[in-house]
């Protein structure tokens, strides 16, 4: 997604676990219009320094994505963890509160922004064996349906069901059959587009991905 918006004249920025990753992206995308940081989302004040620094370089977002997930190891609920649970719910939840926290008040000041909670199939359904993941994005169900009742006129919050796309996070449930679902880059270049036409009058709304 990251290069389908800035092909579109997007500036766009972006946080992930992988140094590796934010740093070919930055090298990539080296012109001043960028600005990506490696950070974990689930430790709120590394959350907010990454917010300020993105404030300060490019301004207040416009679109704001939340997609920060991990999966549960397989296992019935009662054979997780109490610290294999609590990640989960750090990163899914968590991070995504934090997130919203530390952009949405400028947002709301300039009476502008669309805020993207990455729900889930598992959000709206679920399947054995993945309790804690589900757990968490019926989590951002609530939290997105609730938060759009809270926004002033001109800010919308949506939850988006991404789909069934192959992904690590896929693959990590149902190993090679992943391979029969959609490739995650040309999803990608689907949901640019359907993203970059979200407005305001989608708020509240618990959309899905064409």
């Amino acid at each position: 997604m990251v290069h389908g918006f800035i092909r579109n004249g997007w500036r766009v920025s972006g946080c992930a676990r992988s140094t590796a990753a934010i740093e070919s992206l930055t090298k990539e995308q080296d012109d001043g219009q960028t600005l990506f940081v490696a950070c974990d989302v689930a430790e709120a004040a590394v959350v907010e320094t990454f917010a300020a620094a993105v404030k300060k370089k490019l301004g207040v977002p416009d679109l704001l994505i939340n997609n920060a997930a991990i999966m549960n190891r397989l296992a019935p609920l009662w054979e997780q963890t109490d610290e294999e649970i609590a990640r989960i719910l750090d990163v899914n939840v968590r991070a995504t509160v934090s997130l919203i926290r530390s952009f949405l008040p400028a947002m709301a000041e300039r009476r502008s922004g669309i805020v993207v909670n990455f729900s889930s199939g598992w959000g709206r359904s679920t399947s054995p064996e993945v309790a804690s993941y589900c757990a968490s994005k019926y989590a951002i169900e609530g939290l997105s349906a609730a938060l759009a009742q809270e926004l002033p006129s001109g800010l919308a919050c949506v939850a988006l069901n991404p789909g069934i796309i192959d992904t690590r996070m896929l693959r990590s449930c149902l190993g090679e059959a992943a391979g029969d679902y959609e490739d995650a880059d040309l999803w990608a270049k689907r949901a640019v587009a359907f993203l970059s036409a979200l407005d305001s009058s989608c708020n509240g709304k618990a959309l899905t991905a064409p």
